[in-house]
């Protein structure tokens, strides 16, 4: 999977990245390194990871200082990679070389960290019939990034935000007066609806009124089993609620449609990846 490093949201979470570390200018290297040194510069892998972001470095490189620099990815979003193996290589000045690489690798660390633990979650529900979803607990500002990681790891992305779909939680029920007023107020809404129940009385409520997208939230598997049963197929299911790696599949064998976990965006750990520079003659 290929990330859109052309979307404007990618573009100024680049700016502004380079910014924050940047600011007036990169003292260290503009009075240690002589204007005129060329360099080349190797981002590797140093521990095994699933890749998400390195289509970033062009755009990264390219703002640092126009025209100044190459670079060539050897490896795509989504790459399974082990210790030793070359993600990209970039050539040019070695003031920019210098100026950019801590904040390429904390893109391409951070994002291969969402990749690689979205990966762990897909594997956890390979052979069952249910899709892993990622959620709206993303890093501010970053959101769009963080979720094509978790979609270059193997999960399915869930809505973008608060624009794009219906999500009824618990607190929107208290508010709105109930499950079927809260329902009801979304018949012609041309997004889809789901709507999370807390107990079998608000289940058989949203089932009577006709919700096709269930959210069942923080049940064990044995009760998430039962409830999923007692549906019928009446609508798609998704379970939520703590569900971590050692548990995703007892969840995803319920006979559940999907599981969501927020893990894979609020706590992915980022990736061991270092950049090696070396001068050209």
């Amino acid at each position: 999977m290929s990330f859109d490093v052309s979307h404007p949201e990618v573009v100024e979470a680049v700016r502004r990245a380079l910014a924050e570390d940047i600011g007036t200018g990169d003292l260290t290297s503009e009075l240690c390194v002589p204007a005129s040194t060329r360099a080349t510069g190797r981002m590797i892998a140093r521990a095994a990871l699933t890749l998400a972001g390195v289509e970033l470095l062009p755009l990264v490189f390219e703002q640092i200082a126009p025209g100044a620099c190459s670079v060539e990815i050897l490896q795509s979003s989504g790459a399974r990679l082990q210790p030793g193996d070359v993600i990209a290589v970039v050539e040019g000045r070695a003031r920019a070389l210098l100026t950019g690489e801590r904040t390429a690798l904390n893109f391409v660390q951070r994002l291969s960290g969402v990749a690689t633990l979205a990966s762990a979650y897909a594997r956890e529900v390979e052979g069952t019939r249910c899709r892993v979803l990622d959620t709206r607990k993303t890093t501010p500002g970053l959101r769009r990034l963080e979720k094509m990681a978790a979609a270059a790891g193997g999960v399915n992305n869930h809505r973008a935000g608060l624009y794009d779909a219906i999500l009824i939680k618990n607190n929107h029920i208290t508010a709105a007066g109930g499950v079927t007023a809260a329902l009801e107020r979304t018949r012609r809404a041309g997004v889809p609806v789901e709507i999370e129940v807390r107990t079998r009385v608000e289940l058989d409520e949203a089932l009577d009124w006709g919700a096709k997208h269930l959210l069942l939230d923080n049940l064990t598997p044995a009760e998430a089993k039962k409830w999923i049963a007692h549906i019928g197929g009446r609508a798609t299911v998704e379970l939520s609620g703590g569900i971590t790696l050692d548990t995703a599949r007892a969840y995803a064998e319920t006979g559940a449609d999907f599981v969501s976990s927020g893990a894979i965006t609020h706590s992915a750990p980022a990736v061991d990846i270092n950049f090696r520079l070396e001068l050209k003659p």
